[in-house]
């Protein structure tokens, strides 16, 4: 998997992980595209809000243990949208600031 960096605080990495996210409005699933320990991207055609709250729910270091992350819908795009984590995700980064191998839905 390729690592992608900006202007983020936190290495992304790209991602194919199946999640369930749920709003004020609605439960559904969806695809993430990429992690950090500071949010991720979802690819998806659902239409969200920005500043929408939301929380996903999915596995990220083993197929049968999910996580349940919350946050803020960020950024909107035509194939999906960003989230920022209320808390990052900090106790699950690597020393060098990057997380341990990830799972994809390849691995299932």
């Amino acid at each position: 998997m390729k690592a992608t960096s900006d202007m983020r605080a936190h290495t992304r990495e790209d991602a194919l992980i199946i999640a369930e996210y749920t709003t004020s409005k609605e439960t559904s699933h969806c695809l993430i595209k990429n992690i950090s320990a500071g949010g991720l991207f979802v690819k998806t055609s659902w239409k969200l809000d920005a500043g929408q709250s939301i929380t996903l729910t999915f596995p990220l270091f083993d197929v049968d243990e999910t996580i349940t992350v919350s946050g803020t819908v960020s950024r909107l795009e035509p194939m999906g949208f960003a989230v920022t984590f209320d808390q990052p995700i900090d106790d699950w980064v690597c020393e060098k600031g990057q997380f341990p191998k990830i799972i994809n839905e390849g691995d299932r």
